[in-house]
């Protein structure tokens, strides 16, 4: 391997078929996602979450999957974050999982939404104790002048909450993807990959069509 254009990998793992998957998006993806749990990939919930300012302007970054059903996928986060600032502008966005393991690729396109406060209170209070102060400590995605702010920040927070009961922050919680398109990706072998793309349709049943690769 002499150059990045050098780096290559065959994948030959798996098919995908139309005869062999879900007529339900979020059932094929639960089938794929249960697959990937049995697989023992590390942080299987990892997803790029990708926004979009009013202008278009993208922005991507990981974060975590916390839970999904028929309405759609849910995370956590600041409000007050850059994904926050433009998901209250433009809810417009998409999530991409990449497993690896399974030469597998799962994209999911739609709008998002907050999900209720008692959903945010039941996982903030879930979290270890100091995953809850940090989302207190830290204005997250805006400029500090150093490490000690945030620092200062859980010690202030720290002592504060050991006088009064811990409260969840107004500015955190959580948002739910609801899909509007699903694409599941099969590597397969030079590069001719198998691509099925799940539409959402009005009467809320899902067309499934095949994408070249």
């Amino acid at each position: 391997m002499n150059t990045i254009a050098d780096i290559r990998k065959e994948y030959m793992l798996e098919t995908l078929n139309e005869k062999d998957v879900e007529s339900n998006a979020i059932q094929q993806f639960d089938k794929w996602w249960q697959e990937a749990i049995a697989s023992s990939i590390d942080e299987v919930n990892a997803m790029t979450l990708a926004t979009a300012s009013p202008v278009g302007k993208p922005s991507a970054r990981i974060v975590l999957l916390k839970g999904f059903d028929e309405n759609g996928f849910v995370f956590f986060t600041n409000y007050e974050s850059h994904k926050g600032k433009e998901l209250a502008i433009n809810p417009n966005a998409c999530v991409v999982f990449f497993w690896k393991e399974l030469e597998r690729q799962i994209r999911v396109e739609g709008t998002i939404e907050k999900v209720n406060d008692a959903e945010s209170d039941e996982y903030f209070f879930s979290r270890p104790a100091g995953s809850q102060v940090g989302a207190w400590a830290s204005p997250q995605s805006t400029i500090i002048p150093g490490r000690e702010i945030i620092e200062a920040n859980v010690q202030k927070y720290t002592l504060e909450f050991q006088q009064q009961p811990l409260q969840r922050p107004g500015h955190w919680g959580g948002y739910r993807l609801k899909p509007q398109l699903v694409e599941f990706w099969q590597g397969r072998q030079s590069r001719l990959h198998d691509r099925l793309q799940y539409t959402l349709q009005e009467n809320n049943t899902w067309k499934i069509e095949r994408l070249a690769p």
